[in-house]
């Protein structure tokens, strides 16, 4: 859900003559890695981490594509009430996974080394879906892909179109911006150590504000997504 994404070794398909193309396959323990005219593709059961990215076989996925509201995010009805739409979200793309076989197609990394996806469940296209419904923006600052399903959510006033609803990218901007004014150095991401393991948390995440850091007890703080992961700790997530 990060709009600061840069794209490293970002996968191209590769043009073949006329003629037979080989198709190469190599099985992981629980998740197929296919590589068709260069583009890889990653297929298993998905567990949700959010909104917009999922995991497989261990592999967070980020939707490529679309930035939906982060899981403590609160929106506006019409009638002015608030409402979850960071948990629908999250809840929406949990019920089009479910437990089906996801299969995604690889579009490069981004700066966390997280996958750039194009996933689909039963040949459906589950970021133009979660879009068509409201619950996802089409992230047109890198991709125009799904402006076609953003239309149709606002001419529906579907989720996030029903109401007042601060785009991701500036919830998080300004999460941070507040986070990071508390923060030792300006590190705003918080490294707790539970039963679960060492888990990070971002300004957005909805535990942020119950999570005390104990240096003592070998819990610190971040600077950054990727320093938190290259040091070993992972993120909150929903499971």
């Amino acid at each position: 859900m990060d709009e600061s994404r840069s794209r490293l070794s970002l996968r191209r398909p590769v043009a073949f003559a006329l003629g037979g193309v080989a198709l190469s396959l190599a099985l992981a323990s629980t998740a197929d890695a296919l590589t068709w005219f260069g583009r890889s593709e990653l297929s298993g059961t998905a567990y949700v981490i959010d909104g917009d990215t999922i995991e497989i076989d261990g592999k967070h996925v980020r939707l490529e594509g679309i930035d939906a509201p982060e899981t403590a995010q609160v929106c506006r009805r019409a009638n002015g009430r608030d409402w979850s739409c960071g948990r629908a979200a999250a809840d929406a793309l949990a019920e089009l996974v479910g437990a089906r076989r996801v299969t995604c197609r690889e579009e490069g990394t981004d700066k966390y080394d997280r996958v750039l996806g194009i996933c689909s469940v039963d040949g459906v296209d589950i970021s133009a879906e979660l879009v068509r419904r409201g619950y996802a923006w089409a992230f047109v600052k890198y991709s125009d892909r799904y402006v076609k399903e953003e239309a149709e959510a606002k001419a529906a006033a579907a989720g996030i179109w029903q109401g007042e609803a601060e785009p991701a990218w500036i919830y998080r901007q300004n999460r941070w911006k507040v986070a990071e004014g508390d923060a030792p150095q300006g590190c705003a991401i918080k490294g707790n150590i539970t039963a679960n393991g060492r888990i990070y948390h971002m300004p957005w995440s909805p535990w942020y504000g119950r999570v005390k850091v104990a240096p003592t007890r070998g819990e610190r703080w971040f600077c950054s997504e990727a320093e938190a992961q290259e040091a070993g700790w992972r993120s909150v997530g929903l499971r």
